[in-house]
This record gives structure tokens, sequence and C-alpha cells, in this order.
């Protein structure tokens, strides 16, 4: 199973030259549940991440509970890598190297605006309904196959659930003191 391998072990890998400081910077933590399918059970994992970059270019760090490093992810266009204690992994999209970390292929270009609570430029989206079943909520949106739900967004709770089989859902929580792009504290 991917989600294991990748917190199997603890690879320390060296930093990252190419992702220079000046690139905004996010972290918290995530948990990730894909359902089971009649060809294979469910997974989950969970992690805290340090973010730095975007979605043409950046690096995701996965921590354990005590802080150890899991995986690097780094990607520039054209080219994603994956470091873990298994060794090194070259993909050519950050949704090959999302399947092969997390489990299910992800829209990793996409987390950082979604992380600042706003759809993605790079696709269509469209608003989800403001109110949720306890009568209270801000909404969201769809993009991608992807509901996301921002309406937790002020407390840095963002839950992004796709449907189609295998269902997956990802729930983060983002650190209070780490500055979010666009500005959101």
């Amino acid at each position: 199973m991917a989600l294991c391998a990748v917190l199997a072990g603890c690879a320390t890998p060296p930093a990252a030259d190419d992702a220079p400081a000046t690139m905004p910077t996010t972290a918290g933590r995530l948990s990730v549940r894909v359902e089971a399918t009649p060809a294979r059970p469910s997974q989950s994992m969970s992690a805290a991440f340090e973010w730095r970059g975007d979605g043409a270019r950046g690096e995701l760090t996965l921590l354990s509970p005590l802080g150890t490093q899991l995986a690097l992810a780094r990607w520039s266009p054209g080219s994603a890598l994956l470091i873990t204690s298994d060794g090194e992994a070259r993909f050519q999209t950050l949704e090959e190297l999302a399947e092969r970390a997390l489990g299910e292929r992800m829209p990793l270009a996409a987390w950082p605006d979604w992380l600042a609570g706003r759809p993605w430029p790079g696709a269509s989206s469209s608003p989800l309904p403001a109110v949720r079943a306890g009568g209270t909520g801000g909404g969201g949106f769809e993009q991608l196959g992807w509901a996301v739900d921002l309406s937790r967004h002020a407390e840095g709770r963002i839950e992004a659930r796709r449907s189609r089989p295998p269902a997956v859902t990802v729930r983060i929580v983002l650190d209070n003191e780490d500055p979010l792009p666009g500005g959101r504290r």
C-alpha cells in the first residue's frame, strides 16, 4: 500500500535549493482517507505538513507526529520528485506523485489556492450551497471533481471530498502562526 510505504520509514533528504525562502509557506496537519473498492481495502494516513511554493513550483514535506520527516515532494513545471526512505521516484505530474505518496491522484497544484480559501484559477469551479446541515456554513466550491468545504476556513479548517470511486476525503487543519497564501493568518 502506497500510504504505508511513505509512512513506514523516515527519510531525511537535504533541504531543497530550488524552493527559495521567499516562496509562500503554509503548515498544518492533514488526514487522507481513500474508501475501499472491490479491488482494494480502504487506506488512511495522517501527517503534519509544510508546504512551500505554489502549484507550479515548490515542495511539500510530510512529518510524523514526532516531527520526523516521512516524505519530501519537490516539483517544477514538467517534473515532480518524491523522496522517502525507499529512495527517489520521479513523475511528470503532481497528480502522479500524489497517487504514489497519498494513495490516490489529487489536484495538488490547486491546493495552495484551496488552502487560501479560493478556487484554483487553472480550472472552472462552481459554488457549493452556503447552508450546511446544521444551519450554518460559509459554503465552498466544486472544482476538478472535488467539493471543497470552506465553512470552517476562518478556523483554519478545510475539507475536500471526491465522491467518484474511490471516494477520498482530505481534512486539513492549518497552523495559526503560519501565513497563508493570499494574506490570511
